[in-house]
């Protein structure tokens, strides 16, 4: 901050001695040494409060755009551009063509094939007497 130097920091010891005299100077020091702690926590609290009133308005300027952005999107609303969009196809389909621009005649699309019949399941098998009868030998 400043350039000050060690000849130049004997010079004021002197001269301090020389103005105050020994006796008085240790209670000027200290005197300094207390205003200059203050200087400090005013200014230390002084940046404080600065940094917090950039970081408030940094939030603040964050909401703002935040909600520009929701407003935006909520003009801009996509199911109602695709709604304007299929009534204009349908619109354009259903008008009668001029003869000039005649568009070829599209086949239709042939229609999707019948699925399959679901095949029946299998009733299970009845046991036979003669199955019976081996089971219960087989038991046995």
């Amino acid at each position: 901050m400043f350039d000050i130097g060690w000849s130049e920091l004997l010079v004021v010891a002197t001269v301090a001695i020389v103005v105050v005299g020994p006796k008085d100077l240790p209670r000027m020091l200290r005197s300094f040494g207390r205003t200059m702690g203050q200087v400090r926590r005013m200014s230390n609290d002084f940046k404080r409060q600065f940094n917090e009133a950039l970081r408030e308005a940094e939030q603040q300027s964050g909401l703002e755009e935040t909600r520009k952005d929701l407003q935006a999107m909520a003009k801009a609303n996509p199911l109602k551009d695709a709604e304007k969009d299929i009534n204009k196809t349908i619109a354009s389909a259903t008008a009668p063509s001029k003869p000039a621009e005649a568009k070829p005649a599209t086949a239709p699309s042939p229609a999707p094939e019948a699925a399959p019949a679901k095949p029946q399941e299998a009733e299970p098998a009845k046991p036979s007497a003669s199955a019976a009868a081996e089971e219960g030998s087989n038991a046995a």
